[in-house]
């Protein structure tokens, strides 16, 4: 429910009430989170919703090839953040990047799909107990907070969820003054 309660306070002040809609889709295995975001808005719409947002993140660690990336929510149920530190003892490079890929359908508004990055590094320890997934392990460029000890809002101002929101945001007013 973090996402949520992150959608939520970025919507908000565009009047927007955001509700958690429990629908499945099949997560197919591609290379971009852009793919996954695209065919899951292809297969709720098929369903017959309208008005929908999804997004898709992951976690992109340089020394591992972007490894856990498309694949970060099934690695963190696998291995959690322990793991990926285990996969980086010994390791110097440890630049990484979160993604957030934000996908929305609207039929008065057509389809908007936008990415937010937040680059940043691995630490050697989980510090913070605050949001959620690899929040604890991640340090955002120009922080030496990890996501875990930030209230949402300074989050916000740092994560690829913060900066897409602001990217969707920016591309709904666009699409606003179209119509």
């Amino acid at each position: 429910m973090h996402k949520l309660e992150e959608f939520r306070h970025g919507l908000a002040p565009l009047g927007y009430k955001v509700r958690h809609l429990a629908v499945e889709c099949d997560e197919i295995q591609a290379d971009t989170l852009e793919e996954v975001v695209e065919c899951c808005l292809d297969q709720i719409m098929s369903m017959g919703h309208d008005g929908f947002i999804l997004d898709d993140s992951g976690l992109f660690v340089d020394a591992l090839k972007g490894f856990p990336g498309v694949y970060s929510s099934y690695v963190f149920s696998t291995i959690g953040c322990e793991g990926i530190l285990k996969l980086l003892e010994g390791v110097e490079d440890r630049r990484a990047r979160f993604e957030c890929c934000i996908g929305c359908h609207m039929s008065d508004r057509g389809r908007t799909v936008v990415k937010g990055v937040s680059h940043g590094r691995i630490i050697d320890e989980i510090r913070g107990t605050g949001g959620f997934g690899y929040d604890p392990i991640f340090i955002p460029d120009g922080s030496e907070k990890t996501f875990a000890e930030m209230e949402m809002e300074e989050k916000n101002r740092f994560s690829h969820r913060g900066n897409a929101m602001r990217l969707f945001v920016e591309a709904l007013r666009s699409k606003e003054g179209e119509r």
